[in-house]
Parts: C-alpha cells; structure tokens; sequence
C-alpha cells in the first residue's frame, strides 16, 4: 500500500515532535534518579554581584517568589556544578533527583512545594545566552547536561504555568 506524500510529512512531522519530547523525559530520567527523594546540591547563599565574569554568568530570577534576583559567578562546565560552584543552592525532585531543579535557595519553601514529584503548574525554566551582548534562549537541555563555556551565561526564572520570561540581566 502507497502513503501519499502529504500524510507522509504529518506523520514524520507527528512522530518527530513525539521523539523531541521523548528525548527531553529521557535526558530528565536517564540518571537513575527515579522515585528518589529530593535532593539539594549546596545550601551556601550566593551574593549579588555587578562585577563582570570572567567565567559563567549565573542568574536566578525568582519571579513571583518573594525573594530579591542573585547574580553570581561560576567555572565553565556543566550547569548544575556551575551553580554549585556559585553556591547556588538547588534542589531535585523526588521524581527525577539533580535533573530537574525544584527548588533554589530553598524556594519555593518546603511548604509551598514538597519537590517529592514535579509540580503540575510552576517550575524552574532554564535560560543560556552566548554571550554578555547575545540574547537569551530557552534551554535545550537539563541543568544535569548543560554544559556551558567561559562567556555564557545561565539563568534560572521562577515559572507559572506555560509561559516563561527571560532572566533580566
């Protein structure tokens, strides 16, 4: 039997969305961290800083947590021991462990979220730009993968249900 060429391209189209997501849940679960407690990287605050990096920018914006931004600095590398280096203090799901950050310098408060699964309508989007000068993309990968270069910079933003705002410099 002969597939036309037009439903052709809606199920490679279908089905290549369908691998993107998997991929992104992959690179989430692929550690070994399933049905895991939460876990926390450091618990050192950062302090606020406009000095420039010769390193990685590191940005967390708390969004509607009550909470002022930090702006630190830290090694090249992956991201999750960038933030650690920062001593930006992070916190895993019960879910899927250091992959996905739940919680950073303990907000949300344990009250507010128990970080036991990933919650249904906030969570903690990752931000890269290339460059001081170069705009901020959407991360593709997880603060457990990301590996970032001297020059760049990476933001954490506090986010309410689909829509995420870049980090403000």
């Amino acid at each position: 039997m002969t597939v036309p060429l037009r439903p052709r391209r809606a199920i490679v189209a279908s089905l290549a969305s369908s691998v993107l997501i998997l991929l992104a849940v992959a690179g989430c679960a692929g550690t070994g961290h399933a049905g895991a407690t939460p876990v926390t990287s450091t618990s050192a605050p950062a302090s606020a800083s406009a000095e420039p990096c010769a390193e990685v920018t590191v940005i967390v914006d708390f969004g509607t947590l009550d909470s002022p931004a930090i702006r630190a600095c830290g090694p090249a590398g992956v991201a999750l021991d960038t933030l650690k280096a920062a001593k930006i203090a992070t916190e895993g799901s019960g879910d899927y462990g250091d992959t996905v950050v739940c919680r950073v310098q303990n907000h949300p408060t344990p009250a507010e979220e128990s970080c036991a699964k990933l919650p249904s309508d906030a969570y903690w989007a990752l931000w890269v730009k290339s460059s001081a000068e170069g705009k901020w993309d959407y991360a593709q990968e997880g603060v457990a993968t990301l590996k970032l270069t001297a020059g760049e910079s990476v933001g954490l933003v506090y986010t309410h249900g689909t829509d995420s705002t870049p980090p403000q410099d």
